[in-house]
């Protein structure tokens, strides 16, 4: 990572609420999604100078308008008017004041959610302000990053996947965990559609006991799976994932619920992870998903960023597997949602290797207009 030494002052801190509702409702193994929220947060510094971040806030979605409270009266008072380091310095700062509110109000996650879109947004503005697209900003070397279709629902999945083939994609997340034949019937229709060759991902979204687990194991194993994703609850012990592990030789993935330095520490700890999968948008924005990060890939893991949001945390990740480097992929929802497609222009041109361009432009690359989105929800409602 760059040094952020560069002070930062802040001036404002604002969030802006958007919400798209899909005509298709996204499915998981523990709930539907009938609309896709997003939160957008813009930060201005006393130059006028501003960088965009994003808050997670997928589940429920009623959580949006939630977050942006948050940031409104409980973060941004804390930042306006004060000058930091950098963002993680910033970073630091917030989470250290806010660590005895998440415990009072119990809500460490959303509070940690709204931290992390706030140091997304620092960081856009600290590569703007430095002139270099935010991958190089980071200390990456290349613009280019693979990327994989995700989100592909248990309803006639192959046709959405070779429609995402057919803009280029070559890999393909199924959701699972809605029942062995279904799953298994899902499967056998991609391996059909997509061929032997595609990447093929399966994510169970926390879906199964351990029992369940090592019982579907073995049947997911000729579909040659690339990885597993949270089969088991991300609250389980280790002990349990390891018992997983020594029963299928499919690599397992998780890291989206994890949060925490210590939390990814004691993840590393347990070596069970072939593939680490931070969210950003969801705990420590770049500023503490960056060591986790880096430690994993020294201990021999796959990094592929978790991101299931709107077009602004996307751009983020991909800058963040950029500046990362290794063979990571970027998970891009497969499902319509303008929220997303106006935000990342980038997604409109996937070479014939599977990878997008994320280019020269300074920061993540773009500077929404908050008419043209707004305008671009209503075009698709």
């Amino acid at each position: 990572m760059t040094d952020d030494s560069t002070p930062i002052a802040v001036a404002r801190v604002e969030a802006h609420v958007f919400r798209y509702p899909v005509k298709t409702p996204v499915r998981t193994s523990f709930g539907v999604m009938h609309d896709r929220p997003a939160v957008f947060v813009r930060v201005e510094d006393e130059d006028g100078a501003a960088g965009w971040g994003e808050i997670w806030c997928n589940f429920p979605a009623c959580g949006a308008e939630h977050r942006a409270r948050l940031l409104e009266t409980v973060a941004a008072p804390l930042l306006a008017g004060r000058r930091f380091e950098g963002p993680a310095d910033a970073w630091r700062m917030l989470t250290e004041r806010t660590a005895v509110l998440a415990i009072q109000s119990g809500e460490p996650g959303p509070i940690a959610q709204t931290l992390a879109g706030i140091d997304l947004a620092l960081w856009d503005l600290s590569a703007r302000r430095a002139g270099q697209p935010l991958w190089r900003h980071l200390g990456g070397t290349h613009s280019r990053v693979p990327v994989y279709a995700s989100g592909i629902n248990p309803d006639q999945p192959e046709r959405m996947a070779m429609r995402r083939r057919d803009e280029g994609y070559r890999a393909f997340k199924l959701k699972i965990g809605f029942g062995p034949e279904r799953d298994l019937a899902n499967l056998d229709a991609m391996r059909r559609a997509l061929g032997e060759d595609a990447e093929l991902m399966a994510d169970a979204n926390q879906g199964w006991t351990l029992d369940e687990a090592r019982r579907m194991a073995p049947r997911l194993e000729p579909y040659r799976l690339r990885w597993l994703e949270e089969p088991l609850r991300a609250d389980r012990p280790w002990d349990e994932w390891r018992a997983l592990k020594a029963a299928t030789a499919i690599p397992l993935a998780g890291g989206e619920n994890i949060a925490g330095a210590e939390a990814f520490d004691a993840a590393l700890h347990a070596d069970v992870l072939s593939v680490l999968q931070p969210d950003a948008a969801k705990w420590g924005g770049i500023s503490g998903c960056w060591p986790a990060i880096r430690r994993a890939q020294a201990a021999g893991l796959r990094y592929c960023p978790h991101y299931l949001g709107a077009g602004i945390g996307l751009l983020a990740s991909a800058h963040l597997l950029a500046a990362a480097g290794g063979d990571g992929l970027l998970e891009v929802d497969a499902n319509d949602n303008p929220l997303r497609t106006a935000l990342a222009p980038a997604l409109q041109h996937i070479d014939g290797e599977g990878c997008i361009d994320l280019g020269e432009a300074a920061g993540i690359g773009i500077t929404p207009d908050l008419r043209e989105i707004a305008e671009a929800v209503r075009a698709a409602a």
